[in-house]
């Protein structure tokens, strides 16, 4: 068993995070909410003090879940602030307002990476806390909290949708975990690499690079005798570019149609 102080697991720091909606009143946000949150890899929801008991069940909720009806189906539901923070050791309250008073503040990457190091190498469990739709967080929420969060948006029109804010706070804090435990990032195909994808060989670059030269000769775009730099120039220009085995092959062809073109009768 993992122990308090001693690094997690990447699976496991996802298991640590958890995102807490104040008051929610729209079964449509709770069920965005959800959504975010499976997409972005976490899976706890809480509900404090929603207006309806059963709001993650409204039709609007699955609806707008889009699938993600286990993270709907697994939400908890208290009835204070303070029940939902309990069992949590690092909180962060997303706010749009400058406080004077109140947790420090930092901005959305910054509380991500905090966060991630906190779920990483100390095992606990970590908030990303989100107020009501119509006026936020209170002062007195604020205050329960490590951390006030802002997203830099447009000072003009700050104000995000709460399952939007949590949108983006999930994909920050996902990101700041997969890049602690230097997770890739980019979509992995599952399958043998593509050959033709793959760098061409020098000798298949040279290769090209003769064919070229004759392909210009023919229709007298080079002159051999007088080449200048133009050659050259060719050649930094196309080792420049890293020709793949497909990009080899399409420009072979081109130089073959050349070829074939300033050979044919008129």
């Amino acid at each position: 068993m993992t122990s308090l102080s001693s690094p997690t697991s990447a699976t496991h720091a996802f298991e640590h995070v958890r995102f807490i909606m104040v008051q929610p009143s729209h079964p449509g946000n709770v069920g965005a909410a959800a959504r975010a949150i499976k997409t972005m890899g976490f899976k706890e929801l809480w509900l404090v003090a929603p207006k309806y008991p059963d709001i993650h069940q409204h039709e609007d909720a699955i609806a707008l879940a889009s699938g993600a009806t286990d993270v709907l189906s697994q939400v908890h539901i208290v009835p204070s602030f303070e029940a939902a923070l309990a069992s949590v050791s690092l909180s962060f309250a997303l706010t749009a307002r400058p406080r004077h008073l109140g947790p420090p503040a930092l901005d959305i990457r910054e509380s991500a990476q905090l966060a991630a190091h906190h779920a990483y190498n100390q095992a606990h469990s970590v908030a990303i806390v989100l107020g009501t739709e119509r006026t936020g967080l209170s002062n007195q929420q604020l205050e329960l909290c490590q951390y006030t969060c802002h997203i830099p948006a447009n000072p003009e029109y700050s104000s995000l949708n709460v399952a939007q804010a949590l949108q983006l706070a999930a994909w920050e804090l996902r990101y700041a975990l997969l890049e602690s435990n230097q997770s890739h990032t980019l979509p992995s195909t599952q399958g043998k690499a593509d050959p033709g994808a793959m760098l061409a060989p020098m000798s298949a670059t040279d290769a090209f690079l003769a064919h070229l030269e004759e392909a210009l000769i023919a229709i007298e775009f080079l002159d051999p005798t007088h080449p200048k730099k133009l050659l050259t120039r060719i050649r930094q220009l196309f080792r420049r570019s890293q020709l793949s085995n497909d990009e080899v092959a399409l420009l072979r062809g081109v130089c073959k149609a050349i070829l074939k073109s300033a050979r044919s009768p008129h």
